[in-house]
């Protein structure tokens, strides 16, 4: 008997849990209409169509009957009885018949602008109506490139796995998300993540969620890219905004509703273009129909962006609630396109629920375990919106070529071909992989030449790697030896490292370090051999100080909780100090170079510190308030808020030295702190005290030293850890010091306001750094200058005005901002 209730339940489980209403959604000369909304009268059941107009509604097992309502900016909302769980519709939707609000217009008052006050009145009321709730979420995204270059810059791009045809035209990326979210005012906020497919890999995991898909317009400020973008409906909207009323309509509830353009004051501003919908007298949001351009957004390459929004009625709970979402971006440069679209639909509202403690953790997001295995049934059964032709076959395509491609066979014949060796990978380098089995040894080449310094002359290195990586526990191992050999020393300097992750979960790492190597003074290296070899040879400025190290380091590493990661290292090290020995230059002869030793630069016989060797051993611990974390299956994914400043905490000693006044102690607490100004900009600040003691006569590479800048250039990048005008080795000290920094990126926000300049589309940042010793007056440094400097698409460089200060003025100076010095290591 039991056996047959079992077989029964399993035949009707489709039917009963599964049940779904399908159909098309056409306008009356029979063109398809996407992103119609689609939902059960009185409910929060609802789903959009498709690209084709198609449409899928899932049935709970209690709506056997009930009325569709079909809703979609510019149409007539209809409704459409159904009376059984399987049923086929064919709708055709009538264009909305507009006409202009009764309203009088006067020279006094707009009508739109009376809407849009009521709806600012009213917002955060409003808004209040998303205090909690929990919801459903399906999410589709995609992206398409057209006319991809075979080669860039003399690299074959390849079909990128099957995506591309013979035309560089296809889809690259494509998946989908099936979630349950959950939200309690102000930020409390948690997404399970219960099924994601990605075409083309059956491991991998889609990023489009629930969190990622939060735009909402009842709040002041909407963040896109790098920017906060105004909405319509913000307190300052006045300022941004001109509006127009074009029209209204009634809908199938009896809501006027009013049909509002919005016109941008000034187009490099944070700002939209298009269409916002009111609902008179309770004055929510009805749908949004908005656009913005890359420049906007502070992204050179996205030509627009766009975003569209449906609500729909609960009669029952009074409640318009966001039911889809669409995001549109056309993007491209070189003659290359490319187009993204995101689905969003949220169903099965429920804004009565009363949340407990334990339902909000430092876990945002969790992806079930098995949520990347889900079959083709279970997606037959959930997913939202009909895949279109061309992505089914993308699917299907893709999921083929990955049964052949990830094959030993074909992985085997691909590395056969790409592990030919050719003559010229003895200059340019050389790598042989075994992607099956996921390890691999590489070859540097002999390109890395050119690099200069009055202690080594020019320098040429290159050096061997091996690799090896597993998927389970995704663990990643690494050995690296490198050779340096500098012609005026005539010495071969080696260095051998192993490096291994055991796992991305608490990120546990263990590196182990030795050989010969040099090391400049600053251990943060601030001085990249591409700018010293410039300045040496072109201005015979040698900033770069060095000594020499015969060592062995162990650094071990990992999160022990949530926001809280430790560091701890030993180090054994034989110093000694070094001398120049190349005096070339290629122009001002007369110009005598300073010695190697900072502390005496004009006495080129002096030695910096006395040869000794010393144990230094580091603990640290970064400590991130308010840190949450993505969990997956094949890993942990930490996200940092910036509500809360970070901090952390060093000790280091030194002890065991050859001469006992080389041990030493210091204690270090950083903290940096990072706000978004609302749509003001960028707020970062960055602060830095610490203590020497037992440190009296401690050689110079224990000193503390400061990042400072003589070269008059740097990147472009946030500023918070070095000085600009500061001499580099001027302020190193053995005792106390405090160091601030402080950087307002204004992000457009005054200059585009100021008409012809706003054309330019650069940022004023300003900035204050400061260094405090004992017995010396505070060095400081004042700054004002242009971001995003450039041409087009091509914003590369910074320009800042520097003054500094040390009780009186001191000098000033300009510093310019190059976008190739961020991309270069620093040693």
């Amino acid at each position: 008997m039991n056996y047959k209730i079992a077989l029964f339940t399993f035949i009707l489980f489709p039917i009963v849990v599964f049940s779904q209403i399908k159909g098309t959604v056409k306008d009356e000369k029979g063109n398809a209409l996407s992103f119609v909304n689609v939902y059960i009268e009185g409910t929060y059941t609802g789903t959009t169509t498709n690209e084709l107009g198609k449409f899928e509604l899932f049935l709970k097992k209690d709506q056997t009957k009930g009325t569709l309502v079909f809703q979609s900016l510019g149409f007539k909302t209809q409704k459409i009885t159904f009376d059984t769980p399987h049923q086929i519709f064919e709708v055709v939707m009538v264009e909305e018949s507009y006409e202009l609000a009764e309203v009088a217009i006067t020279s006094k008052e707009n009508p739109a602008n009376a809407i849009i006050r009521n709806a600012i009145k009213n917002r955060e009321k409003n808004s209040m109506i998303y205090k909690k709730f929990t919801a459903d979420f399906y999410s589709r995204g995609i992206f398409k490139l057209k006319n991809m270059p075979k080669k860039i810059f003399g690299q074959e791009i390849g079909d990128l796995d099957g995506a591309l045809d013979s035309t560089g035209t296809g889809i690259i990326y494509l998946s989908e998300t099936v979630s349950k979210v959950a939200y309690d005012h102000p930020n409390q906020f948690s997404e399970t993540i219960i099924a994601s497919k990605v075409s083309g890999d059956h491991k991998g995991y889609s990023f489009n969620t629930a969190d990622g898909a939060n735009f909402d317009f009842y709040m002041t400020t909407l963040s896109l890219g790098g920017m906060k973008m105004i909405s319509p409906i913000a307190n300052n909207a006045f300022a941004y905004y001109k509006f127009k009323l074009e029209s209204s309509f009634k809908d199938n509830n009896g809501f006027l509703i009013n049909k509002i353009q919005l016109i941008p004051k000034r187009d490099n501003e944070p700002v939209f273009d298009g269409y916002l919908f009111i609902v008179e007298d309770t004055w929510q949001i009805y749908g949004v129909d908005l656009t913005t351009k890359g420049k906007r957004i502070a992204n050179e390459f996205t030509k627009t962006l766009g975003i569209t929004q449906n609500y729909t009625y609960n009669p029952t709970d009074k409640i318009w609630s966001k039911n889809s979402q669409i995001i549109d971006i056309n993007a491209g440069a070189f003659g290359i396109d490319f187009f993204g679209k995101f689905n969003h639909v949220f169903s099965n509202y429920n804004f009565e629920k009363v949340f407990e403690k334990k339902d909000f953790t430092k876990q945002m997001i969790n992806y079930e375990k098995e949520s990347n295995k889900k079959t083709d049934d279970y997606w037959g059964n959930h997913r939202q919106v009909p895949l279109t032709d061309e992505e089914q076959n993308d699917y299907i395509r893709k999921d083929s070529i990955r049964e052949v491609r990830t094959s030993e066979k074909y992985l085997d014949s691909l590395d056969k071909v790409n592990n030919k060796l050719k003559i010229l990978d003895l200059v340019t380098g050389y790598t042989y992989n075994n992607s099956f089995e996921k390890w691999g040894w590489g070859y540097d080449g002999m390109l890395n030449f050119g690099n200069f310094n009055t202690v080594q002359g020019w320098i040429i290195s290159s050096g061997f790697s091996f690799f090896k990586s597993k998927e389970e526990p995704n663990q990643k191992m690494r050995i690296n030896t490198n050779l340096e050999y500098s012609f005026s020393e005539k010495k071969l300097r080696p260095t051998l490292s192993y490096y291994k992750r055991f796992n991305n979960i608490n990120y546990k790492t263990l590196r182990v370090e030795g050989g010969w190597k040099t090391q400049q003074f600053n251990e943060n290296n601030p001085i990249l051999p591409i700018t010293n070899s410039f300045s040496t040879l072109y201005f015979k400025d040698n900033f770069l100080k060095i000594y020499d190290k015969k060592f062995v380091t162990v650094k071990f590493s990992q999160d022990l909780i949530t926001g809280l990661h430790l560091k701890t290292g030993l180090e054994f090290a034989a110093r000694s100090p070094l001398r120049n020995t190349d005096f070339r230059s290629w122009t001002k002869k007369d110009k005598i170079y300073t010695s190697n030793n900072p502390l005496q630069p004009f006495n080129e016989n002096s030695d910096a510190f006395e040869k000794h060797h010393l144990w230094v051993f580091n603990l640290s611990t970064h400590i991130t308030f308010g840190q949450k974390y993505i969990n997956r299956p094949d890993g942990r994914i930490n996200v940092s808020t910036k509500n809360y400043p970070k901090f952390q905490l060093t000790y280091k000693k030194g002890l065991l030295g050859s001469k006992e006044n080389f041990n030493f102690d210091y204690a270090e607490i950083h903290t940096n702190y990072h706000k978004k100004m609302s749509n003001k900009g960028d707020f970062g600040m960055s602060i830095t005290a610490g203590k020497f003691l037992n440190a009296a006569n401690i050689a110079l590479a224990d000193y503390k030293h400061f990042n400072g800048n003589q070269s008059y250039v740097s990147g472009i990048g946030e500023n918070l850890d070095s000085f600009n005008l500061l001499p580099y080795y001027s302020h190193s000290t053995s005792k106390q010091f405090f160091e601030l920094h402080a950087e307002h990126n204004f992000k457009g926000y005054i200059m585009n306001k100021i008409p012809l300049i706003n054309k330019l589309r650069t940022q004023l940042v300003v900035g204050y750094h400061q260094l405090s010793l004992p017995e010396q007056k505070p060095f400081m440094e004042f700054t004002a200058g242009l971001s995003n400097v450039g041409f087009g698409k091509f914003r590369l460089f910074r320009v800042d005005y520097v003054r500094a200060y040390q009780g009186d003025f001191i000098k000033d100076g300009v510093v310019f901002g190059l976008a190739f010095i961020d991309a270069f290591e620093r040693r």
